[in-house]
Order: C-alpha cells, then structure tokens, then sequence
C-alpha cells in the first residue's frame, strides 16, 4: 500500500488511523487480515491498520529503484536509535560501540539468554507477559519461572525476589526478561521500580535483558525510562526496534544494546546472528528512527484519541468490563471475568489446547470480532482479553458494539 503524499486536504498530516478504509485493509496479506474469515474484525496481534510512514517508504522506493538489495553494511541503525534515544528519552551516554543488529527482539533476547544462561538456567518473565516470553524461552532449553503482575497490574518487588531467589536456587546463571513497558497491561515502569528491578538482580545474581520494542508509543501521561539508564544496571541488555511504532513486523531488524560491563557477554554473540535482519528492513528501521518523528508524533496523537475512545465504548456497551487506561503501547488488558464466560481451554483430538478460548472465543463466534486469548499470557491472563486498539476509530467503534450486542 503506497503511503500518503501531500495532498490538497492535508492527508498526509492527518491521523494515520484514519487514512486506510476497511476495503483497503482488507487486500494486506499479513497475517491480522488473514488468519479469520473476511467478516471478523482483526483487533488481535499487534499490526497497525496504518500505511507506512511516509519517509520509510520513500527509502525503500528508493533501494528497490537503486537494487540496494545486497546485505547490509555499517552502523547507521545504531546511529539512529542512538539519536533518537537521546531526543526522546534523554539516553545521552549510549554507545554505538556497545552494540549488534539482531534479526529481532525475541531472536536477539533469545542469543542474549544464550550467552549469560546456560541450558536448563532459569529465565524470570513478570505474568502475565507476551506469549512468546514462554515460547522462546523454553525452545532454548531454559526453564520459565513466573514473577506476577501485582493487583495494580504493575512488577510486585516481594514477588520479584521470590522469583530470583527461586531462579537462583536452581539455577546457576539465572536472568530476568523483562518487558518494558508491559505487554499486554500497557504498564509503563517508572524509574523508581526500575531502580528496585535493577537492586533485586544484584542481589540475586540475575542479569535482565530489557524487551523495549515498545518504547516509543509511551503515550501522554507517561514517560518511557531506558532500563540501561537506570542505575545498576550496568550488566545488563535492552533490545531496541521499529517494527511495533512504525508498524515494520514484516521487515525484519532490532538492535541488542549492552550495558557497560555486558559488553564482552555481547562481543560473544555468534557472527551468524547479525545476518540475520534483511538489508531493506535496516533501511527502513534507520529511517524511521532518523525520520519518523513527526509521523510518530501524528500516531501517538490517534492512539491517544482511540485510548479515549475506547473508554467510552466500554462503559456504554461492555460496562462489566474495567478498563485500566493504557500508559503506553496500543493495546488494552481488559478483564472479562464478570462476564460468566467458560474459561477452560478447549483441546483438538491431538490434545493441543486452542490459542482461542473463554471470552476471546465467545467474541469471535458471536461478535465477529478477533482478540488475542488472556490465557496465553501465562498466570494471571485466563477470563481476559487483548484488544488491539491500533485501528479507525470506525472500526474500534464497530468491534465494541458487536462485543457488547454479544453478551447481551
């Protein structure tokens, strides 16, 4: 999908969320559009329903004209970030030397884990948590062991340091995977929880690599603190991206950042590994860092509204449903216990139980309308909901009436 120029209305300076009709989304042949029958609204895994933002598909235009189709060379990525990090975040001392491009996030924390754990090690994840914290890990031979969310759905520091502990205890290289901010609470981790993450890994012996692919859709209210900024945490790893703020999942790159004294860990990773990103994805994810400000600024704008929005819908159509504002991110946690749903997971004859099940079930089968499943987010998630709410305001609107009409 070509992304909007100037235009005589403006278009291009408007909300990005606005800018693309349903019959439009629906031609995309990733998976958000193609994994449910064409009358199911898709508000599930975290795609954007944006074109892209104008200065990235100008770059990749321009590699596909040129054949700048090659494997990728230098260190403008980091560059980027690095730039960005300080304008955004205030991250002045980050060291372009202190870090690799790492085909993704989870492929990057994954060789991170790699590197400070050994086979059979404990890794701490704060539950309920992203899925594939539970997927990858344990592919990798290491061992989950959940920390969970307080009632105010925010890291408990007690549990945190019964986790480590318990990590520790039987493990000899235990680590911490944090997601920061939170997925799928939207939690945004202050400072000063930081600080205590950072004082409980030290005591324990546990090194933490920080998922911050999230980072910049801190929205207003809320401000994003890089764990490697945070004092303590000299030893340890953040994993940085574009793909979740300028909708990029498809073009595959992220950067894996050391602390100070994880540097030598981080001068260990395989070689193969940093052929792993594509050279288009680099180009599109230095752009958007160096260049996608201003449209980073017109989203977080419409994610906001549509944070509002959505507020709305729930107390007029689901008002059995709490919603607790997101600080950042675009998704909601919506806890759908009250609604009496079952929230057993139903099995196939094989025994595999369904990614699908309780009330995320009871609204694709009578609202149409996809989430992602509370239960596959480890403890804590059964009886909730991920609601993607990275859409038209149109179709945000359309999927919580049809919710609502569902329970009724």
């Amino acid at each position: 999908m070509a992304s909007p120029g100037p235009s005589a209305d403006g278009s291009a300076a408007r909300n990005p969320l606005t800018l693309l009709t349903l019959d439009a989304l629906r031609q995309r042949t990733s998976v958000k559009w193609r994994m449910f029958p064409p009358d199911v609204l898709p508000l599930w895994v975290a795609e954007m329903d944006v074109p892209l933002a104008p200065p990235v598909a100008d770059a990749l235009r321009r590699a596909v004209d040129l054949g700048d189709t090659g494997y990728s060379y230098g260190t403008a990525y980091a560059e980027a970030i690095g730039d960005f990090a300080a304008r955004r975040w205030g991250w002045r001392d980050f060291r372009v030397a202190h870090t690799s491009v790492v085909p993704d996030v989870m492929m990057g924390a994954v060789e991170l884990l790699r590197l400070v754990t050994d086979p059979g090690d404990a890794v701490v994840v704060c539950s309920p948590v992203y899925p594939p914290f539970y997927a990858f890990v344990t592919h990798a031979d290491r061992r989950v062991v959940e920390a969970p969310l307080g009632p105010d759905r925010r890291m408990d520091p007690a549990a945190l340091d019964e986790a480590f502990r318990r990590a520790r205890a039987h493990g000899r290289r235990p680590a911490f995977l944090l997601c920061n901010p939170h997925n799928p609470t939207g939690v945004v981790h202050r400072r000063e929880e930081l600080e205590t993450v950072a004082a409980l890994a030290d005591r324990h012996g546990v090194r933490v690599v920080s998922d911050e692919i999230h980072a910049p859709l801190v929205l207003p209210g809320a401000q994003f603190t890089p764990y490697l900024t945070v004092a303590g945490a000299e030893n340890a790893f953040a994993l940085v991206s574009a793909s979740k703020a300028w909708n990029l999942a498809g073009l595959k790159a992220a950067l894996a950042v050391a602390g100070p004294q994880a540097v030598a860990d981080l001068r260990r990773m395989p070689e193969e590994v940093s052929h792993g990103p594509s050279h288009l994805g680099v180009i599109a994810h230095t752009v958007a860092f160096r260049e996608g400000g201003p449209w980073l600024d017109l989203l977080l704008d419409g994610l906001d509204a549509n944070r509002a929005l959505l507020a709305t819908l729930l107390a007029k159509h689901l008002p059995s449903v709490p919603y607790h504002r997101p600080e950042g991110t675009y998704l909601a946690w919506l806890d759908c216990t009250e609604l009496g749903v079952d929230t057993e997971q139903p099995a196939d004859d094989t025994g595999v139980v369904s990614d699908v099940a309780g009330p995320a079930k009871l609204f694709l089968d009578h609202a149409r309308v996809a989430l992602s499943s509370g239960h596959v987010f480890g403890t804590g998630g059964t009886g909730f909901v991920r609601l993607n709410f990275a859409t038209s305001p149109a179709i945000l609107t359309e999927a919580v009436i049809r919710m609502g009409d569902a329970v009724r």
